[in-house]
């Protein structure tokens, strides 16, 4: 019984029920001026359903009225793009009509049938229900009351599920809608992928570097290599927070140009803080850099930065070699590092994945691995 008198207690059966009376206004209203023509306002919903703009208001309705409880109800709110939707939200306007009127007659007439069922248990037969009205009283009409008022709640119950699944059917999202809406899922996934990217590079850099320069001042007991090595702790960490707040920046503005992300212009950051870090650098950049496209040398530059990254934290101060030309349209960077015993730490697959996506997401590719007793990292990315 509790699960029988169930959509009593759901808000939902009253949205439903009210969108379903919802046509049933016009049409009262257009009864009272022409009753002779009960007909017009069916046909007059084949032009209004054509109109596009007709659709987002139906899908707008059925989002409120018919699952306001649903996060994503599967309604499309967008204007008809194409005939076909346009036929769709016709045909749905014309159901929604037909549901409409048989819920308004039942909603008319079923109580008024319980009521007259009532009244014949003692007294005469209504006129106002045609097949009671030659019936005489007798008690055993009482027993047949709750009938109506049993199929009242049903139909009420069913008309809204019904209409739901139609709304669903034609008020749903066309192909192309879906397309859109899987396309404009894929950029946000691949935004938040590039900003995870973004915080991996440059947070990670930043507490290597502090990690390293912290481990070598403390061994090496010399106040000016430990003011040294706070002083390059300090610049990292203020990079750091530049990055931080312009990732946050991205991430509260969709629409935040990515102009203010670091460059290969701005390597010779990257080279310094390496430098006191302890490790010895040969850096060699060739090449006009400054006419490298902004994709390119922005993905270079977080290329370079996990590199050096990796170094730190898996070889320790080490001599590094970096190579970066730009030549044959093609922006060619290298970094060296001679082999070590592995340095526990995390995130050595996780770099070296990162450098061969970026590559990857710009046409170009990606070696990584020994070479000739150094570990070497080379990177090819096409200018166009």
């Amino acid at each position: 019984m509790a699960r029988f008198l169930r959509p009593l207690l759901r808000g939902t059966t009253y949205t439903r029920f009210l969108h379903l009376w919802v046509p049933m206004l016009i049409v009262s209203v257009w009864l009272w001026v022409q009753p002779s023509m009960p007909w017009v306002p069916a046909l007059l919903l084949v032009p209004v359903g054509l109109i596009a703009s007709v659709r987002r208001g139906e899908g707008v309705q059925a989002r409120l009225l018919l699952t306001p409880a649903e996060r994503e109800p599967g309604f499309s709110v967008a204007p008809s793009a194409t005939w076909r939707d346009r036929l769709r939200t016709v045909l749905w306007l014309e159901a929604r009509m037909l549901l409409s009127g048989v819920t308004a007659f039942a909603t008319v007439w079923l109580p008024v049938l319980a009521v007259s069922l009532a009244q014949l248990v003692s007294g005469p037969a209504p006129d106002d229900v045609p097949v009671l009205r030659d019936a005489s009283p007798h008690w055993a009409y009482g027993l047949l009351v709750p009938l109506p008022l049993l199929a009242f709640y049903g139909l009420v119950v069913g008309m809204g599920t019904l209409s739901t699944a139609l709304a669903h059917r034609l008020l749903g999202p066309s192909p192309a809608e879906r397309l859109a809406a899987l396309e404009e899922r894929t950029e946000q996934l691949l935004e938040r992928t590039r900003i995870a990217r973004e915080l991996h590079d440059s947070i990670g850099h930043a507490l290597t570097v502090a990690v390293v320069q912290a481990g070598a001042a403390r061994a090496a007991g010399d106040p000016a290599f430990t003011d040294r090595a706070l002083e390059a702790i300090e610049e990292t960490g203020r990079a750091a927070l530049e990055d931080l707040e312009r990732v946050l920046g991205v991430l509260r503005e969709s629409e935040r140009p990515v102009s203010g992300r670091p460059t290969l212009a701005d390597a010779d950051r990257l080279l310094e803080s390496a430098r006191v870090s302890g490790a010895k650098v040969d850096a060699e950049l060739t090449g006009p850099l400054e006419t490298v496209p902004g994709p390119v040398s922005r993905e270079g530059y977080r290329i370079l930065q996990e590199s050096l990254t990796n170094v730190l934290r898996h070889a320790g101060a080490v001599p590094v070699r970096i190579r970066v030309a730009v030549a044959d349209g093609t922006l060619g960077l290298e970094v060296r590092n001679p082999l070590t015993a592995p340095i526990p730490g995390p995130g050595r697959g996780s770099g070296l994945r990162g450098i061969r996506e970026r590559a990857a997401l710009l046409g170009g590719r990606a070696r990584t691995g020994p070479d000739e007793g150094d570990w070497q990292v080379h990177v090819e990315l096409p200018l166009r």
